[in-house]
């Protein structure tokens, strides 16, 4: 049965009381030519639009199998549970990474930063070294993959450049195959919201051949989102979920809020595998631009020395990598209290209490 149609008015009622009525006969009574259109909760955001003027991918019904025939979820005909004894001697695709250590296979993640810390740039790093079978900073693609890169923020001009410099630093070939770029930029209207049930369709063909997508960034490409509500975050997650349903891996690429966080509500990690958050080190001076570093908020499937944290710092188109440094000895506490850190910052940094580091520079800085 289909959900109640309470919601529903006008020319839509009847649609959803005729459809309703033939599926209860099953679900092979539907003829070809009759459709429905896919909505997460059936609700009609403008009671004048003409239902008809939706591009067709957008009427079918929603299929199991994600081809292009109109016939009812799986689940119509009923739910299958498991046995224990039937779920272990199911034989699942063993398990692979599309960027070790953090991005598996049928894997959801996501990368946040503070604005103008250097998102997009670890972005195409990863989109670059994932369509090339390569590795980034300290991530590595074992293989060469299908890449779609959703950029709802930069300029194509900006863009260009930043993937013809990545490409070069990287000094690898991507075939045009394995790397494709959707920006809102360069298309004529933008690109449609992704946190809309409606428009979420509109992606369909282009997501169909990527094995990783890249959606940078939330706020942009989901512009009716609200970040603080979590019920505004289902769809967005549902849209997720289906692509992990279909073999593909989906990294978000977001904002981080006043307290270093993922900005908004907390619910947006509860189904993602990892997530990532990008720092700047308490040292930081702005001349030092793309330096930060990488933290492992969650790690589901790995941890040990791959879930250590790291310092990443590009320089003349090339990236190096180090390890944090730990030292907490007072020589650091007053270099660290001269770069412009916070007694706060130093205690985070070194692990010491800010009473010791607050006495200790206290002490190292008198004559």
């Amino acid at each position: 049965m289909l959900p109640p149609f309470t919601r529903l008015s006008g020319n839509l009622l009847p649609l959803a009381k005729a459809l309703e009525t033939a599926l209860s006969i099953g679900p092979h009574f539907v003829s070809d030519n009759l459709v429905c259109v896919a909505m997460m909760d059936m609700r009609v955001h403008n009671a004048d639009r003409d239902w008809l003027t939706l591009p067709e991918h957008t009427l079918r019904r929603s299929t199991s199998n994600h081809d292009d025939t109109d016939h009812a979820p799986a689940y119509v005909g009923g739910l299958n549970p498991m046995t224990a004894a039937q779920l272990l001697a199911h034989e699942f695709e063993p398990p692979d990474l599309i960027l070790a250590p953090f991005l598996p296979t049928k894997g959801l993640a996501m990368i946040h930063a503070p604005r103008g810390i250097g998102k997009t740039h670890v972005a195409i790093g990863i989109a670059c070294a994932v369509a090339a079978g390569t590795s980034f900073l300290r991530w590595n693609a074992l293989k060469s993959r299908r890449v779609l890169l959703i950029d709802g923020e930069m300029s194509g001009a900006m863009l260009q450049e930043r993937v013809a410099r990545t490409i070069k630093s990287m000094d690898v070939e991507v075939e045009d195959n394995n790397f494709h770029v959707l920006a809102a930029d360069m298309e004529i209207d933008g690109l449609p919201d992704l946190a809309d049930t409606q428009t979420q369709a509109y992606f369909a063909d282009v997501l169909a051949p990527a094995e990783l997508v890249i959606v940078d960034n939330l706020s942009t490409l989901c512009p009716s989102l609200r970040e603080n509500e979590a019920d505004s975050w289902v769809p967005v997650q549902s849209w997720a979920l289906n692509l992990r349903r279909q073999g593909k891996s989906v990294l978000f690429v977001h904002h981080a809020g006043k307290s270093g966080k993922q900005r908004g509500t907390s619910r947006k990690e509860d189904i993602l595998n990892s997530v990532v958050a990008l720092k700047h080190p308490p040292d930081y001076q702005a001349s030092q631009g793309a330096r930060f570093e990488v933290h492992y908020e969650k790690a589901r499937g790995f941890c040990g020395a791959d879930a250590e944290p790291f310092e990443a710092w590009l320089q003349n188109d090339q990236w190096s990598v180090d390890d944090i440094t730990q030292a907490d000895d007072d020589e650091v506490l007053v270099a660290l209290s001269k770069q412009g850190c916070s007694v706060r910052e130093i205690a985070e940094r070194t692990g010491r209490s800010k009473s010791t580091v607050g006495r200790k520079i206290k002490h190292k800085v008198q004559p």
